[in-house]
């Protein structure tokens, strides 16, 4: 007898519908699965087997083939467990369906016939949705998590025996409840903490405001890392279209807390310098999103930035860009969102002391042309905002000072935003992700400030792309102020943090 269930593959962070087919005939004994399964797949024949004895159901003594279509696609993991265990039971008339509408299935299976959660069910769910299947059953501690996308009738199932007893119209089961709002966060701090740096703090204030990347150069112990860490707690909270997008692509890849939940506050991620180039764009034959995609909609914190492998900083400029990332491969290509905010924070030189006021910089001319070159020109171009951080002076280091918390840098960072939301109609949410047509629409300036900015490009030899990345920065300065009309001290702000690189990369060693 042959039955039909549907299920659904992960690709990248895309669900995609998978029509499992039990067929169950005469024949020696034998258990097969074709369809394109990796390794878990296979092995799901024993899970299935004991699960279904040990819930007290008759297995077959037959021939069982199992097909999952479409079979050029790759399936992997074990979330077809619970499909293939449904269908083997329905070819075998174990189970009298009494519902007739369709749904979907995934979950893996125990070998006591109770159901693990899996990863991507948010995805999964998104999927049957989009598939007009108005019911789906899900492993009890994913369900949460799929109740979190309306529309859709969503049971999460404790086991084999609980679920065969709903189909077969025995048993009653609840309509699951949305997950609670959590946070992924682990590195906590206020603003207040930092001593001293006002104009790096500045300068992190105008970032969050406009979603701008930033550079961040200065000695050992200046506090770089420190203030990238309090980034996370000035930035506005995650909208509701922008938290199902990260909760997603965290529920894809695994690293959603035990129960789920939807991600309200915007991410943050540190990966170690070491990091390989598929860990930072994702990897593996069927991709899972990597450090990029992870700062969706967050930041992407880069300490040690000139450690990174250059192949590794490379990758960053086309999503810097665009904010997708694709990544091919031989069966197909996978696209991921990757709209972060880039945050990298470097010493001057090797030594870490070229130009500091109480230690002498002991590099030679070599090693500062070869630490340099390890930042590209193009990479560089994409950073809208470049900061020196300095030794802090004695007295401040010691005495401290009264300095502003993170609460109030918020608001006026949440009224900035507000402030673009009205002016901006056609999806963009920040002025750093505004495109060349919303620059000349948004950023408009006076003749005398026209005259003024063409002084700037000429002086310091401005590209395209750094003369837009400055009237983007100076947009924000202007909406921070609340201001309608970019002014001449907010292109003047604005330039002081495009010339950095003059500096450095610019400087004549000899």
């Amino acid at each position: 007898m042959l039955a039909k269930v549907l299920s659904a593959a992960l690709v990248g962070i895309d669900g995609v519908l998978v029509e499992v087919e039990v067929d169950i005939s005469n024949g020696l004994p034998s258990f097969t699965i074709v369809g394109l399964p990796d390794q878990a797949v296979q092995e799901s024949r024993e899970r299935i087997r004991s699960a279904i004895k040990n819930s007290e159901f008759s297995f077959p003594t037959k021939r069982i083939t199992v097909n999952l279509a479409p079979a050029d696609i790759k399936k992997e993991g074990p979330s077809f467990d619970l499909p293939i265990g449904i269908g083997i039971l329905m070819a075998s008339e174990g189970i009298d369906l009494k519902l007739k509408d369709p749904f979907l299935l995934v979950g893996e299976l125990s070998l006591d016939g109770s159901i693990r959660p899996v990863n991507g069910i948010i995805s999964m769910t998104i999927l049957a949705k989009n598939s007009h299947i108005d019911t789906i059953f899900v492993p009890y501690e994913n369900s949460s998590e799929a109740a979190l996308i309306p529309g859709i009738n969503v049971y999460g199932v404790k086991n084999l025996t609980e679920l065969v007893g709903f189909l077969n119209g025995e048993k009653i089961l609840s309509l699951a409840s949305p997950a609670r709002a959590i946070r992924i966060n682990e590195v906590k701090g206020d603003f207040s903490e930092v001593k001293g740096q006002e104009q790096a703090k500045r300068a992190l204030e105008i970032a969050a405001a406009g979603f701008h990347n930033v550079i961040m150069i200065g000695p050992p112990g200046s506090g770089k890392t420190m203030l990238a860490q309090r980034l996370p707690e000035i930035l506005p909270l995650l909208t509701e279209e922008e938290a199902l997008e990260v909760t997603k692509i965290y529920s894809s890849a695994g690293l959603l807390p035990k129960g789920g939940g939807i991600i309200e506050e915007r991410p943050f991620r540190s990966p170690h310098h070491s990091i390989s180039l598929a860990g930072m764009v994702g990897g593996t034959t069927n991709p899972r999103p990597g450090e990029i995609s992870l700062a969706h909609n967050g930041v992407l914190f880069l300490d040690e930035f000139t450690e990174f492998r250059r192949d590794v900083l490379e990758a960053l400029r086309q999503p810097m860009e665009d904010g997708t990332l694709i990544i091919s491969r031989a069966h197909g290509s996978v696209r991921f969102p990757a709209r972060f905010m880039l945050v990298a924070s470097m010493n001057p030189c090797p030594c870490g002391y070229l130009g500091d006021t109480k230690k002498a910089c002991t590099c030679t001319p070599y090693q500062l042309e070869r630490y340099y070159s390890k930042i590209s020109g193009p990479i560089l171009d994409r950073i809208d905002i470049q900061i020196e951080v300095p030794r802090l002076e004695t007295e401040t280091l010691i005495k401290g000072s009264s300095s502003e918390n993170s609460v109030s840098i918020k608001k006026r960072i949440e009224a900035a935003r507000e402030f673009q939301a009205s002016r901006f109609k056609d999806g963009i949410r920040a002025n750093g992700l505004m495109k060349p047509s919303d620059i000349k629409k948004y950023c408009r300036l006076k003749p005398p400030l026209q005259s003024l900015l063409r002084e700037i490009v000429d002086k310091f030899k401005l590209s395209a792309r750094s003369y837009d990345k400055l009237l983007k920065v100076a947009r924000t300065i202007a909406d921070l102020a609340a201001s309608e009309e970019i002014r001449e001290e907010d292109i003047l702000e604005a330039t002081q943090y495009r010339i950095l690189d003059r500096k450095y990369w610019e400087k004549k060693f000899s």
